[in-house]
């Protein structure tokens, strides 16, 4: 099973992975590892290719699910429950796996220093600028400065075109005129006009994502530097094929 392993100096008994869309048993277009239940494909699928990553990965329990839904709600997972409302969870618990599902939108994955604390955050730009990200590390309530952040791989800039209204999003949620002009830097205009003559523009989630974790006092932060839109052959991307499956990025510690 061909999976990610995320390049970032997490404590040793911290365990982090992203999949990619090989090796599964769905058929297209959710070719072949999908993990999203609310996708269209076969719930049997879905399971099996569950079923076999768990295996292969010999979880420690049962991944606890969201019901994702691009807002800002997030839950503490304490055992393997069955999928909830919510786009991040967080667990203090040793051997509870967090998991968020992704197909362009940012997996962002975290742990403290001491191995003691470990989140999940599904951050599109919706999730973003509502504050997934700001309150997640506030349940998580440990030192920002003792906290680093992972982000996998999604849409890059120069593949996610968006309206004037995601741009106007986080600008309107910037707490500062100086987290405001860092917000507008991640916005590039395009020559593209829609029907009503208004402005495109091409965002850069991951330095939004970096922007607001800086300003949540988050200063360890690697990865985004896989595009899912570009990478066919690794990922889903919703923008570049509609109907398509789902990665998944888990993170548990034990």
């Amino acid at each position: 099973m061909n999976i990610l392993k995320p390049d970032w100096p997490a404590p040793v008994n911290v365990f982090s992975i992203i999949t990619t869309r090989k090796n599964g048993v769905s058929l297209p277009p959710w070719n072949s590892l999908n993990l999203g239940f609310n996708t269209g494909d076969s719930v049997d699928s879905v399971k099996r290719n569950w079923r076999d990553l768990s295996k292969e990965l010999n979880l420690p329990s049962a991944p606890q699910l969201l019901d994702q839904v691009h807002g800002a709600h997030v839950i503490k997972a304490t055992c393997s429950a069955p999928a909830v409302i919510g786009d991040a969870s967080f667990t203090d618990i040793a051997g509870i796996v967090c998991a968020v599902t992704t197909a362009d939108c940012l997996p962002i994955l975290i742990c403290n220093t001491q191995g003691t604390i470990v989140s999940s955050i599904h951050a599109g730009w919706r999730g973003l600028s509502a504050g997934i990200v700001k309150n997640t590390i506030r349940q998580l309530a440990v030192s920002p400065r003792d906290l680093m952040a992972y982000l996998g791989p999604a849409i890059s800039q120069k593949n996610f075109e968006v309206g004037v209204e995601v741009r106007q999003a986080f600008l309107s949620s910037a707490s500062t005129p100086c987290i405001k002009e860092k917000f507008n830097t991640c916005f590039l205009r395009t020559t593209e006009e829609d029907e009503n003559k208004t402005k495109k523009w091409m965002a850069n989630l991951y330095g939004l994502a970096r922007v607001i974790l800086n300003e949540a006092g988050v200063t360890q932060i690697y990865g985004g530097d896989r595009c899912t839109y570009s990478d066919r052959l690794n990922f889903y991307s919703y923008r570049r094929d509609g109907n398509t499956g789902r990665m998944a990025s888990l993170i548990w510690f034990v």
